[in-house]
């Protein structure tokens, strides 16, 4: 039987949504049953502002879209009761970057995901200026027994 391994690349991306800018830099290889990681950098706006919440959500090839999570200024966070015993959001308001953590990553952890800012009731995903969306989330495929995630950024 051949090892399983998770390969998420994450190539120095970078998206823009009017002045907000989301930056997922660095790769990671994960074998099912570790840990995960993927760090959001912001700009734009500060972690600081009470206006807003940052949020992680995927989505899985043939499956609605999940919330995962938010992490607020104050560091208040909630989670979808599903997952918030594997996951975890927390941030740096020093280098402006949330970060999601994931335990015990499983197959069906495979999605594309996406670091999105909250404020009210208007959600600005990783996209750029101009109203056509620049979304950056994750791809997985095997090859040869191996998992591949990889980077997906499409406008």
């Amino acid at each position: 039987m051949l090892p399983v391994y998770f390969l998420v690349l994450l190539g120095a991306t970078s998206s823009v949504f009017g002045a907000v800018d989301f930056t997922q830099p660095g790769h990671v290889i994960v074998h099912p049953g570790q840990a995960l990681t993927i760090a959001c950098k912001v700009s734009g706006w500060s972690l600081t502002d009470s206006s807003y919440c940052t949020n992680w959500i995927r989505h899985a090839s043939g499956k609605a879209m999940q919330w995962i999570g938010h992490i607020c200024s104050g560091g208040g966070t909630g989670y979808t009761d599903s997952l918030k015993n594997r996951f975890s959001i927390t941030q740096d308001t020093s280098s402006n970057t949330v970060t999601l953590n994931g335990q015990n990553v499983q197959m069906e952890d495979t999605a594309v995901y996406y670091c999105v800012r909250y404020k009210n009731t208007v959600m600005c995903i990783t996209r750029v200026p101009v109203q056509k969306p620049f979304q950056i989330g994750f791809l997985a495929f095997i090859i040869d027994g191996i998992i591949i995630l990889g980077l997906k950024a499409t406008n």
